[in-house]
């Protein structure tokens, strides 16, 4: 090898690394202060991760350099709100290796059952995409429908010790010891941030991030009201929980009511899109006549109109039973 080509890729690799040295220096780990706060605190330079965040082993170097580069960017602060409020304990960088792995496996055993067809693997890994964002959603519905479903205790909780003499940090306290989760371990947040010096308002504000719910936000409106005129604490948030009991009632008989259509928009939609599939791997020359130059001036806009009204049709019938209460 000549030695000048020699000299230049010596000297761009020594370059690669001084760049790669000064990123980490300047977006390097935080000081074991904001790393210990982080376990608690949102606010400031402090993490958004969980204390079981912090509880986990060391990842991989490309994990970490990852994190630090996504650090305060907007995709990473999504996808962290994101995995707070479905309580996951994976890192924004983890995240996205992880649907990158999904993409890559799912394309690869789709490429594989259609026998070795580019159009049905790269469509797989597609779908192999939205797998762990789909997976993301149903957690955070679930823990939401879990929290909507205890926050009636709480209340009930809280105005037992507001009337017996309590303050408001201490009624939030016996939430965080006497409910199951999820209620308790997100107010245990709050009281551990409240200890550490942030204001009640703030903290609470940061509860409502991780946890979107309305009738939360209700609750901690009155609150907030309440320590800037004053009133009785304990009957407002009586009057919320009765108010929250009935809804959490209704939506219930409303689920139940229409569970039934629920179920027969998602068989409905999801039967065409099997049907294709299954035809696609038992016949695929029967399915290829919608591709082929002789017929797909005809057969694509036929499978885009399918697609459009499959869609359009289940949409619909979302809307018509979901119910606002």
């Amino acid at each position: 090898m000549d030695p000048q080509t020699i000299l230049l890729v010596g000297g761009g690799l020594g370059g690669l690394l001084l760049v790669v040295g000064l990123a980490m220096t300047l977006l390097g780990e935080r000081s074991v202060v904001e790393e210990r706060l982080g376990r608690y605190s949102e606010s400031g330079v402090v993490s958004t991760q969980s204390r079981a965040d912090a509880d986990q082993p060391r990842t991989s170097f490309i994990t970490d350099f990852l994190s630090n580069l996504g650090e305060g960017t907007d995709t990473f602060e999504n996808i962290s709100k994101n995995l707070a409020r479905a309580d996951l304990k994976f890192r924004p960088a983890e995240y996205i290796a992880l649907v990158v792995i999904s993409s890559i496996v799912i394309g690869m055993i789709g490429f594989i059952i259609s026998g070795y067809s580019i159009f049905f693997g790269i469509v797989s890994m597609a779908f192999g995409a939205y797998v762990p964002q789909i997976y993301v959603k149903m957690a955070q519905s679930r823990r939401l429908k879990k929290f909507d479903n205890q926050l009636g205790d709480m209340l009930n909780l809280m105005v037992n010790g507001l009337r017996a003499g309590f303050s408001t940090m201490q009624a939030m306290e016996a939430v965080s010891r006497e409910l199951p989760s999820p209620i308790s371990d997100e107010f245990r947040r709050v009281v551990q941030e409240m200890q550490l010096g942030l204001p009640m308002e703030e903290a609470l504000d940061h509860l409502l991030r991780r946890i979107n719910s309305d009738d939360l936000d209700l609750v901690i409106t009155a609150i907030n009201v309440q320590r800037e005129v004053g009133g009785n604490l304990a009957e407002i948030l009586d009057v919320i929980s009765y108010t929250i009991r009935e809804r959490v009632r209704i939506k219930g008989e409303i689920s139940a009511l229409t569970a039934q259509g629920r179920a027969t928009a998602w068989v409905i939609s999801a039967l065409p899109i099997m049907l294709v599939l299954l035809l696609f791997l038992l016949n695929r020359e029967y399915i290829m006549q919608f591709f082929n130059p002789e017929t797909r001036s005809c057969g694509i806009p036929i499978l885009v109109v399918a697609g459009i009204m499959v869609i359009s049709g289940f949409y619909a019938s979302q809307k018509i039973v979901d119910i606002d209460i």
